[in-house]
This record gives C-alpha cells, structure tokens and sequence, in this order.
C-alpha cells in the first residue's frame, strides 16, 4: 500500500507538459517575486509590458477594434472595450462580456499585453464586446476598492444600457445579455459582483469564473501537493497577495477570500447567474475551486464545470498552449446557450 500511495504522489507532483516558451515567460515571472512571495516591483514591470488600445479606432489584423473608455476619472478608473468585426448583413445585436483581470488584486492590468491579447481573442471567437475593466490595485486599494469599481462600471454600463450605445462601439449590443467573466482575482470579483448587484437596469445572462482565487486558512491537499510545482502559482504568493488585498488584521477565511466555507455559500445571491467554472489540473487552486462549484450547486444553481487535466494557473495567457484556444471556444459554447435561453 506505501508503495501505492509514494507512486500516486510523484505523479501529482510531476511538472506539466510546457512548451520552452512558455515555461521562459513563466520563469520570468517567478523572478518578480521574492521566496517569500512579495513582489519585485521593477523587475515585474519589465515583464508586464503595456500596449495602447487601436490607434484612431482602427481594427488590429483580426479586425477587432479597441478603445479605452473613461468610467470615473476621480478613481483614475477606466476600461478597455474592444468590438468584433462586423458581419456583413447581420442586424443581430452583439452580447456584452464585462471582464476583470487576475493578478492576486495587486498585479497587471487592463493594458498588460497578455490581457489585451486575451480579451481581443474572447471578443474575435465569441463575437461579443468585451469590457475589460482596469479596477484600482492592491495594497494602496485594500478590500473592497475592487468590487467597488467593478460596481461602478456595471452602473456606467446600466447608463450605456439607457442610452442605447456603449462608446466606441459602433454596432449595436444587447445589456440585457450580459455576462460577467474574470480569471483569477477576477474571477474573484465576478462572483462577488454577482452577488452584490440587484439592479434591473442591467441584468446578468452569466458568470464565467476563469480559475477564480479562493482561499482560507487552512490549507488544501492540493495546495500542499502543488506548491512550487504548479510554476506560476506558489502558496508564498497567494498568502502575500491576499495580505496586500484584504482589511488589515484580517485572515484568509475573511468572507472576500473563504467563499465556500463550512459547507455553506458565502453570500449567495437568490438571483445568482448560470455560472462556468474553469479548474486546472495544476493549479495548486484547484481545490478551493471546487469547493465552491459544490456549494453553488448545494444552493441550486446552474453551474457548468470544465477541467483541463495539464492546466497551470493562467494557461489562458499563453497562446501557444491548445487548451487556451479550448478555453474561449467553451467561452464561445456558454455565451450562445445561454443567449438564446433569454429569447435572443
């Protein structure tokens, strides 16, 4: 039985199967941080480099357009929006993913060219507009700073909603299908947002939660078995970024980070959306994920759960991995079923 059991752990501690490129981007990024999971600032921001939103609203190669759009200049809080090229003699109006960006509440941002090249794939597959909001970071805007400007751009859109257009989008876009996604802290914020708004100017289709960051202070079998293994992920940097993001004196079972705890959903909205959760088999997350998927579905919602055996936390980032383009081609499954279930 020992034998058995020293077997099955070498192979959970195995190194997923990377291509050089992308294990160099990610030993990169290991290098903005510290052992103890702090961040090298400078370091860091050589590796996050930004790109500018389309020049003069002109498309890209893909014909996807971009502009950046001022949601609350007094918070420096804006997002970048970004159209799918028009279809000839399609009078179809377009659906409206809202996206938040991972990064443990403290790192990247709506420019980070990793970021930028996600959402124009989501926008180009899906055919949606997306969203990508730049909330404020962590730690010089703790808890709840994110949630709150994710709150602030669904209002702004609620006003986009009333007046019929979103800026610059030319094509016409349907607010009443709506979806919210987010990897990571993003994914975070998705489900926290989804709980916190209740209004009927601007109301949700669904949820795509991308590997979304839970936590608590106990620690998880796969966190154990994970750590230092999954690459991108270690348990040093999740603990930091949650002491960087959450109240001051708080702990990780802190509502904002324990969602699914003793059994029970934190907060569940009666009215929570049809909800994708997105879990991978290297992601020392993985087991926080799918405590909540079990807690969502105790509570009787809709949630739809894909795995990718060989995922590391952010695979979506890395083009040239297959399950990235797997991903937005779920994206693309999720957002059409659950468009059509709202009569469109």
């Amino acid at each position: 039985m020992a034998a058995v059991d020293t077997s099955r752990r070498r192979r959970r501690r195995r190194s997923p199967p990377l291509p050089c490129t992308v294990r160099v981007q990610a030993a990169a990024f290991s290098l903005g941080h510290r052992p103890d999971g702090s961040v090298r600032r400078l370091l860091f921001s050589l590796a996050d480099i930004h790109v500018s939103a389309n020049r003069r609203r002109r498309p890209d190669a893909a014909g996807v357009r971009s502009v950046d759009v001022t949601i609350d200049a007094n918070r420096c809080l804006w997002a970048r929006v970004f159209s799918p090229p028009a279809t000839t003699g399609s009078t179809a109006k377009l659906p409206v993913i809202v996206f938040f960006h991972g990064g443990g509440f403290v790192l990247f941002s709506a420019a980070s060219c990793y970021y930028d090249r996600l959402c124009r794939r989501i926008c180009r597959v899906v055919n949606a507009v997306v969203v990508s909001v730049n909330y404020r970071l962590s730690p010089e805007h703790k808890f709840p700073s994110p949630y709150d400007d994710a709150v602030a751009a669904l209002r702004f859109l609620a006003a986009c909603n009333n007046a019929g257009e979103i800026p610059g989008v030319a094509a016409a876009v349907d607010l009443s299908t709506t979806f919210l996604a987010g990897d990571s802290a993003g994914g975070n914020i998705a489900h926290h947002v989804a709980n916190r708004w209740s209004s009927p100017s601007l109301r949700f289709a669904g949820v795509m939660l991308i590997q979304p960051f839970f936590g608590g202070e106990e620690r998880t079998e796969e966190e154990i078995e994970l750590d230092k293994v999954a690459i991108t992920l270690t348990m040093a940097r999740t603990d930091y970024y949650w002491r960087q993001f959450l109240p001051d004196g708080a702990t990780r079972d802190h509502a904002a980070a324990h969602v699914a705890g003793a059994g029970e959903l934190t907060a569940a909205a009666e009215a929570f959306p049809p909800a994708m959760v997105v879990i991978g088999g290297f992601d020392l997350l993985k087991g926080w994920q799918a405590r909540y998927v079990a807690a969502l579905r105790r509570e009787g919602k809709k949630v739809r759960v894909v795995e990718f055996p060989d995922a590391i936390h952010g695979f979506f980032l890395f083009p040239e991995l297959a399950d990235s383009g797997d991903l937005v081609e779920e994206m693309k499954v999720f957002v059409r079923k659950h468009s059509a279930n709202r009569g469109h």
